[in-house]
């Protein structure tokens, strides 16, 4: 007998409140201490349903993750906004709820991004990550990224360090 308890899918309209779950148990999983409390908590508000909606209906690439048919992460993805880079696609927010890190959740999201971007045609593959953040870092360079670039990202008139991990096309260096 096989019982799947893990789903990848599309995100859909009825998914948004799920999202908007989601997104806010990850970002401050991820992001407490290393921005302002306020700030995060600004942000994450900018993030209801309302804006999945938006999102989705504007076409943005979202894949969900569900685990025993509850929401646990998503990745959104499409190409790569950094034209200085060799990478046509990119990985714009990969985050999984904190209780279902480390249990290789984000790798499977991380390759089914990947194996959606190939078969897209858009070669190589570019994600953002906060310098600060040294968990993500880790798990991007245990996927095989290489740091490519840094770039910068303000918030509440503050800088904060980026860096860029980038995997080349298959076959190329």
């Amino acid at each position: 007998m096989t019982i799947d308890l893990i789903d990848l899918r599309p995100a859909e309209a009825g998914d948004c409140d799920a999202l908007a779950t989601v997104h806010s148990a990850a970002w401050l999983g991820a992001y407490r201490g290393l921005l302002d409390g306020v700030e995060l908590e600004r942000l994450i508000a900018r993030r209801p349903a309302a804006w999945w909606r938006s999102a989705l209906s504007k076409g943005v690439q979202i894949l969900v993750l569900e685990v025993a048919n509850q929401p646990a992460g998503y990745a959104s993805y499409g190409s790569c906004r950094m034209s200085n880079l060799p990478y046509e696609g990119e990985i714009y927010e990969l985050y999984l709820k904190p209780e279902y890190q480390g249990l290789g959740f984000g790798r499977a999201l991380f390759q089914t991004v990947r194996e959606a971007l190939a078969a897209q045609k858009l070669e190589g593959l570019a994600v953002q990550v906060l310098s600060d953040n040294q968990s993500a870092r880790a798990f991007y360079r245990t996927l095989g990224g290489k740091l490519a670039a840094k770039s910068s990202y303000y918030s509440a008139g503050k800088p904060f360090e980026l860096a860029v991990y980038g995997w080349p096309a298959k076959g190329k260096p």
